[in-house]
């Protein structure tokens, strides 16, 4: 139930969400020296879901799927910028219908 309701709620795919997270990341001086390039931890771990089998996933994986559509049904479809851009940070256009 829980890999429908995540794939319900998640409606950008890995490569429209990894090109956001890569964008947001930046800034004017380009990605920030450390490892992760400054991309938002959960949107990492959205990114690494959408790549696996349902009967591949962990429990880390399970926790992140519990986040994402809590997150996503708390904030609901707001489409104010700072919304829209934590909600596109785990996946979620709300603009998308």
């Amino acid at each position: 139930m829980l890999w429908e309701e995540f794939h319900r709620v998640v409606n950008m795919n890995s490569e429209e969400l990894r090109a956001y997270l890569l964008a947001d990341a930046s800034n004017e001086e380009g990605f920030p020296p450390d490892p992760d390039m400054g991309i938002d931890e959960l949107g990492r771990s959205v990114l690494h879901v959408l790549s696996k089998r349902k009967g591949d996933l962990t429990k880390t994986d399970l926790d992140a799927m519990r986040r994402v559509v809590e997150l996503v049904e708390t904030m609901g479809d707001k489409t104010d910028d700072q919304s829209r851009r934590e909600l596109m940070s785990v996946g979620h256009d709300p603009l998308r219908g």
